[in-house]
């Protein structure tokens, strides 16, 4: 039985996960939009570091691994090739691809495995220390085992990336030589399992999300009810472990006397009762509001590589604003938006077409103050000429979702303070169900197609009708939201 880098790594997170890989992956969910995207993602990083190693060559697998492994064998054994790409090694019956394999002068190498991450995570070093481990055995002498990552401080200038810029390097040589004994241990266990004949019965835990969600997750975490215990807001583990020692699983099963936060003790009489909560401080809150009000919403992408210049990676490129504008209370709002449609920078249309919706009076309310807060902060340091009426918008913006968690719950919400929970439970005539992009998450992938994927005119079409409707949806379930706390506070 042959154990490869990913499958491994995949037993470290969980030994029924790498049962499931390898017996039965046909069990696996298919594989999320988002997920595709980071995996393209790391793809594109991946080719940006090959360009700090020129002259290497890639090892090609699309003949199967034996004869990949012959071609790294040659490309070690040709003192001429100063790198390797993708390079295939396997000794004990574990099978690794490096990202890049460096020659030195003396011919020891380096190993270095690139991720798309902006730092070293705790789950990286199983990944490179089995690479290095296996390379090591194969009778390769390494010199060092690196990891290079995504350089947050690099600022983009216009053109193309310096990769030697863009990239920080971490020797982890000496980390990686402590975990060997470690991994001798998790060798054993990984194929103790895969000679199983069934899979193990390991109980769910933390370990099902990170450091990444398993393809099984739903075959250990079946869908739990809106009552159950983890749905109270901001649980920990150790209460929840408390609750287990007690036998309780359901909301409704919570002594009186149990300590809980008020937020939590305020959900759980709302879910024990079965009604709404709404705070006597709500109209006050309500009360501070200044018309005209306008009702924003930004979406935005933040990929690693920078598009555009003084930009860092990671940083967020706004790309649609919705705004709806209600000049007096009860009135009906009228609708502004911008869209980007080209892959050119849309940051100074984006900013002047806001500010030229926004006004210069009223409360601009948002849910999630910080992000629209810190997105208008990053386009003053993009964009100075904007920064004093960007400071007056930052001035008027009204957060609603403190509003939300502070002073209102109901028995639906099921912890999550989010749009998507509260905009149902309170308005169940508005919603996201059947949307071609319903949150997010969708908005950046379709908009990513949009300007990047050469779409015909009708995909282009569609695309924009199901952008521009999932932001204006954000906008109108603020509208909805407010009136109904209203509507309720004057009753």
């Amino acid at each position: 039985m042959r154990i490869s880098k990913s499958k491994f790594v995949a037993g470290v997170q969980c030994l029924k996960r790498l049962y499931w890989q390898v017996h039965e992956p046909e069990l696996a969910a298919e594989p999320a939009p988002a997920a595709e995207a980071v995996m393209e993602q790391g793809h594109e990083v991946g080719l940006l570091a090959r360009q700090m190693f020129p002259g290497g060559a890639e090892v090609d697998g699309r003949d199967g691994l034996g004869q990949a492994i012959r071609a790294t064998r040659e490309l070690v054994a040709n003192r001429e090739v100063p790198a390797i790409f993708e390079g295939t090694f396997e000794h004990g019956n574990v099978l690794v691809k490096t990202d890049i394999m460096q020659r030195r002068r003396d011919n020891r190498w380096r190993l270095i495995e690139v991720k798309s991450t902006a730092d070293l995570k705790d789950h990286h070093l199983e990944d490179v220390a089995i690479q290095a481990r296996v390379v090591s055995r194969s009778g390769l002498d390494l010199a060092s085992v690196c990891l290079a990552h995504v350089n947050r401080s690099y600022v983009f200038s216009g053109g193309t990336i310096v990769p030697s810029q863009f990239f920080r390097i971490r020797n982890l040589t000496r980390r990686v030589k402590r975990l060997q004994p470690k991994l001798t241990f998790l060798l054993r266990s990984e194929f103790r399992v895969l000679a199983m004949l069934k899979v193990p019965d390991l109980p769910p835990g933390p370990h099902c999300t990170d450091p990444v969600t398993c393809e099984f997750y739903d075959r250990c975490n079946p869908p739990r009810p809106d009552d159950h215990v983890a749905c109270l807001p901001r649980i920990n583990g150790r209460v929840l472990e408390e609750f287990g020692e007690m036998g309780i699983e359901s909301i409704r099963d919570i002594p009186n006397d149990f300590d809980l936060s008020e937020i939590q003790r305020r959900a759980c009489t709302a879910v024990q009762t079965g009604q709404p909560y709404y705070s006597t401080e709500l109209a006050k809150e309500l009360r501070t509001l200044k018309y005209p009000l306008y009702f924003m919403d930004f979406e935005t992408v933040n990929p690693a590589i920078p598009r555009f210049p003084a930009m860092h990676p990671f940083d967020h490129i706004p790309f649609q604003w919705s705004v709806h504008v209600q000049r007096e209370p009860g009135t009906e709002p009228d609708h502004h938006e911008f869209l980007a449609t080209e892959a050119n920078d849309p940051r100074r249309e984006f900013i002047s077409s806001l500010c030229a919706a926004l006004g210069e009076q009223g409360n601009i309310v948002v849910y999630n103050a910080k992000f629209e807060s810190q997105r208008l902060s990053d386009l003053a340091a993009w964009l100075p000429e904007f920064a004093g009426r960007i400071r007056r918008m930052q001035r008027r913006l009204w957060d609603l979702l403190p509003v939300m968690r502070n002073h209102v719950y109901h028995p639906a919400f099921a912890g999550s303070f989010s749009l998507k929970a509260v905009l149902p439970a309170l308005v169940p005539e508005m919603t996201y169900e059947g949307m071609a992009v319903a949150n997010g998450m969708d908005a950046g992938l379709a908009w990513e197609s949009l300007v990047r994927n050469g779409l015909d005119e009708v995909e282009r079409l569609t695309t924009e009708k199901a952008l521009r409707e999932y932001c204006g949806q954000d906008t109108l379930a603020l509208v909805r939201l407010l009136e109904k706390l209203l509507l309720l506070t004057q009753s």
